[in-house]
């Protein structure tokens, strides 16, 4: 186990210096996150933990607007130094709006991961179904930690 620090805040988890907010829904074999907008749509991103693991990332690539995607098949993909892999969707839906700024500076999801750093939008088919397979509150974190300590995780900014 690395530093057991474990913080929890109105509306953040933090253990190991990676931070994990709460009113986010998680996939964390692929530590991807969604969440829910009011109009609707759905933000996806890659988690703290993500960004640690694939290190200083190098380079995007995320589908069109208007290309519809199936749950689980490639929205975007990332390169590191030392990784390249896809960015699933996390719900079979229609890509409304892409960050354009990370094709142009990647490293900004190792800076912010859940706020500038988001990857695309999408207009879900049948959100209330796909959600049912991603975790919430307690329960993520729960798997987040068991996640961390496997990996003997500590979560840093690339600077």
């Amino acid at each position: 186990m690395g530093v057991v620090q474990e913080l929890e805040s109105g509306n953040e988890w933090e253990y190991n210096g990676c931070v994990v907010p709460l009113d986010l829904y998680y996939e964390i074999e692929t530590q991807t996150w969604l969440k829910v907008n009011e109009d609707g749509t759905v933000t996806m991103g890659l988690t703290d933990v993500g960004q640690v693991r694939a290190g200083r990332l190098l380079h995007a690539r995320i589908k069109n607007v208007g290309k519809v995607i199936q749950k689980g098949k490639p929205v975007a993909s990332l390169e590191s130094g030392k990784w390249a892999g896809p960015i699933n969707a996390l719900v079979e839906g229609e890509v409304v709006e892409r960050n354009e700024k990370i094709l142009e500076q990647p490293d900004i999801i190792n800076y912010d991961p859940y706020g500038e750093g988001w990857i695309v939008k999408m207009k879900p088919v049948d959100l209330q179904r796909d959600i049912k397979d991603l975790l919430y509150g307690k329960e993520a974190i729960e798997e987040m930690r068991k996640y961390i300590d496997e990996w003997d995780i500590i979560c840093m900014r690339c600077t």
